[in-house]
């Protein structure tokens, strides 16, 4: 249960979302392409950010570029 704690512990490092083209899924209510994001956690297809509903989503890596 480490995720209920995500949003409070040290930020890695922070990701730029660079498009919100989703196939699947509605991500442009969540990411704002252009705005920079905290990453909380990283996974080998994920990073796990404070989207802009103030909570720790997961996004596939596509959606960002680092800093």
């Amino acid at each position: 249960m480490i995720h209920h704690n995500w949003q409070n512990t040290k930020t890695l490092k922070e990701v730029t979302c660079v498009h919100t083209n989703a196939k699947k899924y509605v991500v442009n209510q969540a990411l704002t392409e252009g705005k920079t994001y905290e990453v909380k956690n990283e996974t080998e297809e994920f990073y796990f950010v404070i989207d802009n509903t103030g909570k720790v989503s997961g996004f596939y890596k596509d959606y960002f570029e680092e800093r």
